[in-house]
């Protein structure tokens, strides 16, 4: 018979990580040899796809005549959700943007004589002295702003952190398509709006992997209100959240899973010896 052991259950942030761990001593079996649990407890997470429906293109629609699905990598588009995370984003992209040209002039560098207007005492007034005084008007400003960088450091990890947590949220939320590929033919742009409002894409930011968004579809979509296009390289957390729906292509979730990607493979962790997996 075997004898008793102790089991403990682990969560790694959602309930489709789960492992299950052996604490006890071996396993011994009457006559049949068993794997022993290792020395050290290690917990090996269960990765299981993402999987999401494939959105029909915008040049060929009709290629998509049965419904098809696309696995993504849970480690990039089922992160837990870190609204501090996706805070420190925000302001620091929103920092960047700040021109920090606001300029005023101290009493330095005001134009105008030195002198002093009246005498220090028996005017039975106060007491001043040049006219580029900050108290008088005209003069100088006293701790006025100057030219300054408003822009702010953030580790470099924290920002792919708050991309994996916006696609996630993005994915969560039933916001997020992808598409085979975004090849457009030509720059007109009233088919290609006829297009979207038919698969009822507007207010949706189109994300290519591509290094250059193609002319034509550039073109096209320009013109196009509440739509807007970029690549996946100059993407960014703030305009993930602030586009209601979010579109990639084939090209950009490789990149994603590429440049975001905690783990070396999509497949299930294997079962190794002492460790469950529990699904």
């Amino acid at each position: 018979m075997l004898k008793s052991a102790v089991c403990s259950v682990f969560y790694f942030g959602s309930s489709s990580l789960m492992v299950q761990i052996y604490l006890g001593p071996p396993l011994i079996s009457e006559g049949i040899p068993l794997r022993t649990a290792p020395s050290s407890n290690v917990a090996v997470p269960v990765a299981r796809p993402v999987y999401i429906g494939l959105t029909a293109s915008l040049h060929r629609p009709h290629e998509l005549k049965e419904p098809q699905f696309v696995a993504l990598n849970p480690s990039v588009f089922h992160h837990p959700i870190r609204r501090d995370i996706l805070h420190l984003c925000v302001n620091h992209y929103r920092d960047s943007l700040r021109q920090g040209s606001a300029n005023t002039k101290t009493r330095g560098e005001v134009r105008g004589s030195g002198r002093k207007i009246r005498p220090q005492k028996g005017s039975g007034r106060a007491r001043l002295g040049d006219a580029q005084s900050p108290m008088l008007r005209g003069g100088g400003v006293a701790f006025g702003p100057k030219p300054r960088d408003f822009s702010t450091k953030l580790p470099r990890k924290v920002i792919l952190m708050g991309m994996r947590v916006a696609l996630s949220s993005k994915v969560l939320e039933h916001n997020f398509g992808v598409m085979k590929t975004m090849d457009w033919p030509s720059g007109k742009t009233r088919h290609l709006s006829q297009k979207i409002d038919s698969l009822g894409l507007k207010n949706t930011l189109f994300i290519t992997g591509e290094d250059e968004v193609p002319t034509m579809l550039r073109r096209a979509i320009q013109n196009i209100p509440l739509v807007a296009l970029t690549t996946s390289k100059e993407v960014n957390v703030y305009e993930m959240l602030k586009w209601p729906r979010i579109m990639l292509d084939a090209k950009a979730v490789d990149f994603f899973e590429q440049t975001l990607c905690k783990m070396h493979s999509l497949q299930e962790v294997s079962v190794t010896s002492g460790i469950e997996t529990v699904a």
